[in-house]
């Protein structure tokens, strides 16, 4: 028989209704059509949860055309959040054949197996589970504060110890001074980057389009990541100080930037008040005694030496997250780490390593986050699928309603990525696309933090330039490493592809500093250099303040609707729409109707067809082009993509 003989598919509405996330305790409709000869003697729908276990259920024939036979089974999804997996089986002259989902598990169409297969996944959520609206319609812009602008008036002047750190130009190369015999950071560099810098340069960024300023950590630590947290209550004096902080936030607040903070929460640095191994503080450390009172938060194997800590770096012990007196000072207490800092202004956390903070301590978090400010946000550090990430032998629950409000998201980077690179084709790209829109709650799908860089990977414009693997070169040839010429010409051109469909995508896009100025480079300490003042790529700088701006501009970029219009080798194209005044949450917006095409391809002209009729009629007038009018030929729209061409074309 051949494989199609059965046949589901997640994504189609005569087979999954409703499509997607599901709140507790809805209903919904799965149809499977069996094509035979004879009919089958049963047809099983397998259900799986944690909360239910195994549930074997039979289902009723619907129709029957010939040999085609459609069954159909309605069910009623959990009644607590959590995660319920599907798949068929089908008994036919004594066989059993199952069919579930494909091998990439993907959803969507699936395939028939002889052996019990991989399920299908119905998220479902809390009932009254949301998201702030604010947060979804916004631009983000991620700040390595020491290395975006220097602003020191010599009455602020601050030198660190040169012990610990040692001062670079600004043009320099950013790298660390390390021990040659086992590589520690003997010292790090800093640039003098602060947060009075950040508050001269806000006037950029809000004529760039942003509207959410996150931050990695600027609370006081003994290095230059700042991810080896000292002093939770105090800003690291290289950036300022709490007056300044406070500044920050309503110099922003004023021009429409929320600013998101760093929480480092499940670690400490080693020199801190609360460990103290180098005894710099007169606190009395969890390291120096038992009779700490900060003993407790950290997790001994044998005092003082043996410590559990991050990822064996003996700088960062990790913390009991659900030590009470940990709790308290992070979150309970009136001067508690979250309360004080958005008593202060901030908007947000952004969680590091989401996946090692206990399910129960994020919530915790949420919810004395919220106590101060119901509107502020929650992002997660989740590099997979965040509705079902699995971290220490656990399903992490942080899309169900108590968690995050955003996670961020690593697999719409991969994906882009692959497409760019030429690693898959459009049609994979949309069926990628597809199964995080299907196992996301829809309010997270559009609040999910979409970002193509970071401080943890390499530069976008150094992989789109087709840079060698680093792991190809020595840390010194990484260091020195530029794209050539016409590489870089190439690199600058996939980036305006990729960054227009970012822009244009659900989703809050994130980027990362400098990527609008074209900095290269590969990761940690290669990808922190400072921000290239006075030396940007005009061209790439236009170009994101263009995209920025429509996405700003129109609501249906926002929070329309999404749908793939054209997936094939080289070419992607997507629609967004607002029709009838609402969006997809029922929130009052503009209408308007967007297709966005792209063609990828370095030296290939790609001529497509497309029939939009189900969506608008034109004519369609190009946003990067006012001048070009493009007109349906009926109801298919006839376009030539040139190499590496994008349009995005509104409906007039």
């Amino acid at each position: 028989m051949s494989q199609d003989w059965i046949y589901h598919n997640s994504h189609e509405e005569n087979y999954r209704t409703p499509f997607g996330a599901l709140p507790c305790s809805a209903r919904v409709s799965l149809r499977i059509k069996v094509v035979s000869e004879a009919p089958p003697d049963s047809v099983l729908l397998r259900l799986w949860s944690q909360e239910r276990g195994e549930i074997l259920c039979t289902m009723s024939l619907l129709e029957a055309s010939g040999k085609d036979r459609i069954y159909h089974r309605e069910i009623e999804v959990l009644n607590n959040p959590g995660l319920l997996w599907y798949f068929f089986m089908i008994r036919l002259e004594g066989q059993i054949y199952y069919y579930g989902n494909n091998l990439q598990q993907k959803g969507g169409i699936g395939q028939v197996y002889i052996h019990e297969p991989p399920s299908y996944q119905v998220t479902v959520y809390k009932s009254n589970a949301e998201t702030p609206n604010w947060f979804k319609s916004k631009v983000m812009y991620q700040v390595f504060v020491d290395r975006f602008f220097s602003y020191i008036p010599e009455a602020t002047k601050y030198i660190p110890d040169p012990k610990t750190y040692f001062l670079r130009e600004w043009s320099d190369l950013p790298d660390y001074e390390r021990d040659q015999d086992n590589h520690r950071v003997l010292r790090y560099d800093y640039f003098g980057g602060n947060l009075l810098g950040l508050i001269e340069k806000l006037p950029y960024l809000c004529e760039l389009g942003i509207g959410i300023l996150y931050l990695n950590p600027i609370f006081e630590a003994h290095s230059n990541h700042k991810y080896d947290t000292a002093d939770y209550h105090q800003i690291d004096p290289m950036y300022g100080d709490q007056a300044i902080f406070h500044r920050l936030c309503q110099e922003g607040k004023r021009l429409g930037i929320a600013i998101i903070l760093d929480g480092v929460f499940s670690h400490t640095g080693s020199n801190s008040i609360y460990f103290n191994r180098d005894e710099t503080y007169d606190s009395l450390g969890a390291y120096q005694s038992a009779a700490s009172p900060y003993y407790s938060w950290y997790r001994f194997d044998r005092h003082p030496d043996l410590y559990d800590c991050w990822w064996g770096i003996d700088t960062m012990p990790n913390v009991n997250e659900t030590d009470p007196g940990y709790q308290d000072f992070i979150l309970y207490h009136k001067n508690s780490v979250i309360r004080y800092w958005m008593e202060l202004g901030a908007k947000g956390w952004r969680l590091d390593v989401a996946d090692e903070l206990p399910d129960s301590f994020i919530k915790s978090l949420k919810e004395v986050m919220k106590a101060v400010d119901e509107d502020a946000v929650l992002i997660g550090e989740v590099w997979e699928d965040a509705s079902n990430k699995v971290s220490y032998g656990q399903i992490r629950e942080y899309l169900l309603g108590d968690e995050l409000d955003s996670p961020t998201n690593y697999p719409f980077r991969r994906i882009l990525l692959d497409f760019f690179l030429g690693a898959i084709q459009a049609e994979d790209m949309h069926l990628e696309l597809m199964q995080l829109y299907e196992n996301y709650p829809m309010h997270h799908f559009y609040t999910a933090m979409n970002l193509v860089g970071s401080h943890d990977v390499p530069r976008v414009l150094t992989l789109l330039g087709e840079a060698p693997d680093q792991q190809s070169l020595s840390k010194a040839e990484q260091r020195l490493y530029h794209l050539p010429a016409s590489k870089r010409v190439l690199a600058v051109k996939r980036l305006k592809l990729l960054s227009l469909i970012q822009m244009c995508f659900p989703g809050v896009p994130c980027i990362y500093y400098g990527d609008e100025a074209g900095l290269e480079g590969y990761s940690d300490p290669y990808n922190r250099a400072p921000y290239p003042w006075g030396k940007e790529n005009l061209e790439l700088q236009f170009w994101y303040k263009t995209i920025i701006g429509f996405r700003n501009q129109y609501d249906a970029l926002q929070t329309g609707s999404w749908h793939t219009l054209y997936a094939n080798g080289n070419v992607y194209g997507l629609l967004r729409q607002i029709q009838q005044g609402r969006d997809v949450f029922g929130q009052k917006r503009k209408n308007g109707t967007f297709l966005v095409f792209v063609n990828r391809c370095e030296d290939q002209t790609e001529n497509i067809e497309v029939d939009i009729s189900n969506w608008c009629s034109g004519p369609l007038v190009n946003l990067l082009d006012g001048q070009e009018r493009i007109d349906m030929d009926g109801s298919v729209l006839r376009l030539t993509l040139h190499p590496l061409e994008a349009k995005i074309m509104m409906q007039r």
